[in-house]
């Protein structure tokens, strides 16, 4: 294949995708952790300095959640345009394009002159930024060799895990000294500094086939992946299982800034702290479903996620604290098997990997907009108690919906 855009060449039918300890899949995993990173750090980069905008602008909670929910609603939409564009245009420019004009919008948040402004700016930086997460499974089902694929999916799933925890950390800690807007300015050339490594390390497409520009071949494609009743569950748990992580950390802010804890807003992002185990469970969620299936790990990882929410009703911040890093853990595994295996399964049938993968993360970011803003109301309405009992709600739903999965047949294997 060539490099540009990926389009194919004549011994391209040749590849199989690249190897664990090949340069070429050093630096896959390297540029994709990365662009994690940037997706979650620009994403939810207002999460931790929610009370702060509530102050400034006079809103109450679930209204300054708005500036998270716009953002992932943005996203969620581009989605859909986003996904089926990769499968014409090719995987890798759309990559690049998306880093790099979501980091600049970020910059240009950091100088809103009102709320309403940076409400704004906040939804087109969830627009722009969609061309990476609706390509990156997909590229890696066509660059990485099957028997990696899953491993090399935890490692993405890994990187958004830093990036959500890099990106509420140095918000909220610059937020502390200097202001929510240098923070946010913070987090822009982060995200910058990172689009560049990306560019530089990321190999351009060599697996990817262009489909035909019809929207005809689009809509029978699309059509596929809702008649399969595994794809719907699995776009159903992205979507409840965001949903009620979003919220949760969502009302967490308020949570620990409100009697009894009363704790300043850097204080409060350390408890984003707790991503760092997300990296690692869902680098390590990706090996075992390469090895026991995803059938039987999904709904170890969604039990473990309500199990630990449920330990957040205890009030000690000791307790709480140990709580939030089940449950983030159990989350990030959960999204990485369940993110892996849509490109999987739509690798193996007549499915389009970017569709697939851009249905899936359209209900998984169309959850967190939702739930999220639904979370804020129900700490404004009911507290803490309410928020637990939305979201084990949410969770319990992810839940059985992995063991629906577990009776739906798995496809075979394509033949070579």
């Amino acid at each position: 294949m060539s490099a540009a855009g990926g389009t194919p060449s004549p011994s391209g039918a040749a590849f199989e995708g690249y190897l664990p300890g090949s340069p070429e899949y050093r630096r896959i995993t390297v540029s994709l952790f990365l662009a994690g990173v940037v997706t979650f750090a620009l994403l939810y980069s207002t999460q931790p300095i929610l009370p702060l905008l509530s102050e400034e602008f006079g809103l109450d909670a679930g209204t300054a959640a708005l500036s998270v929910s716009v953002a992932t609603a943005g996203l969620g939409l581009a989605l859909l345009v986003a996904g089926p564009m990769s499968e014409v245009r090719g995987r890798t420019p759309l990559m690049h394009a998306s880093l790099f004009a979501a980091s600049s919008i970020a910059l240009a948040g950091a100088l809103a002159p009102g709320w309403n402004v940076l409400l704004a700016l906040r939804l087109v930086e969830g627009v722009v930024l969609a061309g990476l997460p609706a390509v990156a499974m997909a590229y890696l089902a066509e660059e990485v060799h099957p028997s990696a694929t899953a491993r090399a999916a935890g490692l993405y799933i890994g990187g958004t895990a830093m990036g959500g925890m890099s990106g509420r950390l140095v918000t909220g800690a610059i937020a502390e000294v200097t202001g929510w807007r240098t923070a946010l300015l913070g987090v822009g050339l982060v995200s910058l500094a990172c689009a560049v490594a990306v560019r530089v390390l990321l190999p351009r497409s060599r697996g990817f086939t262009p489909a035909p520009a019809s929207a005809a071949h689009l809509l029978a494609a699309a059509r596929v992946i809702l008649r399969d009743p595994a794809f719907l569950c699995l776009f159903g748990i992205g979507g409840t299982a965001m949903g009620a992580f979003v919220g949760v950390f969502n009302a967490t802010s308020y949570r620990l800034m409100a009697p009894p804890y009363g704790y300043s807003v850097g204080v409060v992002g350390l408890v984003f702290l707790t991503y760092a185990v997300g990296s690692v469970s869902s680098t390590y969620a990706g090996r075992a479903a390469a090895r026991f299936g995803q059938r039987t790990v999904a709904p170890v990882c969604a039990l473990i996620t309500l199990v630990g929410l449920l330990g957040t009703w205890f009030t000690p911040i000791l307790l709480v604290a140990v709580a939030l890093t089940v449950m983030t853990g159990g989350f990030f595994a959960l999204h990485g098997v369940a993110s892996g295996w849509v490109a999987a399964r739509a690798a193996r049938g007549s499915a389009a990997k970017g569709q697939a993968s851009s249905g899936y993360l359209f209900t998984y970011y169309a959850g967190s907009s939702v739930f999220g803003a639904m979370a804020g109301h129900a700490w404004e309405s009911g507290g803490w108690d309410s928020v637990v009992l939305l979201c084990a709600g949410l969770f319990g739903l992810a839940f059985l919906l992995t063991l629906v999965l577990r009776r739906i047949p798995a496809l075979p294997h394509p033949s070579p």
